[in-house]
């Protein structure tokens, strides 16, 4: 922790090069991922402060949208899309999933009930052919498509898709080796961005 302490002190000793985002903020993209460590958005796509709005879940799960029963989650992509007019949402999953690789093995949960209820709520398990996969690679991408598939479903989201602007974007980060590759709808397969 003393090293991110130290950082911390340090970083605020330079106020003009962050006077500028006193006034506000004017994301384009909405960027969906795991709360997984490893996975740095900024670090991935090299965006500075104000360049992503971000969501980040447990398995980068977006839950289903329900009217009258809000959660953060919803509240964060309604804020995204209807306030900040994000132009791109992308969601992101990562090699080495422990929320999708649970899901995948159907693991015991029951030490960790709201991690459990959390993926039995917001994530079927994705389809998989081989669940011995320690990357599991092809589940996670099966589960970043569902969760884009879902993300059509929020009301705010569907318009500015009829609307033609908005875009959503399904990506998989490979956490071993720095690759990130994209969803192409053309072909369904992940390739290299």
């Amino acid at each position: 922790m003393q090293p991110l302490i130290d950082h911390a002190r340090t970083f605020g000793q330079r106020p003009e090069e962050f006077a500028r985002y006193a006034d506000g903020q004017s994301p384009d993209v909405l960027f969906i991922t795991c709360s997984d460590s490893r996975v740095v958005p900024a670090l991935i796509t090299g965006a500075r402060p104000g360049q992503l709005f971000e969501l980040r879940t447990a398995g980068n799960v977006v839950p289903p949208y329900t009217a009258g029963r809000p959660t953060g989650e919803a509240a964060t992509i309604e804020y995204a899309v209807q306030v900040l007019g994000v132009q791109d949402i992308v969601v992101c999953g990562h090699s080495h999933c422990g929320a999708v690789g649970a899901l995948v093995r159907g693991d015991d949960l029951t030490a960790v009930p709201a991690v459990r209820d959390w993926l039995a709520y917001g994530a079927e398990p994705p389809e998989c052919t081989d669940p011995a996969d320690p990357a599991v690679s092809e589940p996670v991408q099966n589960h970043v498509l569902a969760q884009v598939l879902r993300l059509r479903s929020y009301p705010c989201v569907e318009r500015r898709l009829a609307a033609g602007e908005l875009k959503l974007r399904g990506w998989f980060y490979e956490v071993h080796t720095g690759t990130v590759r994209e969803h192409r709808a053309d072909t369904d397969t992940f390739e290299l961005l």
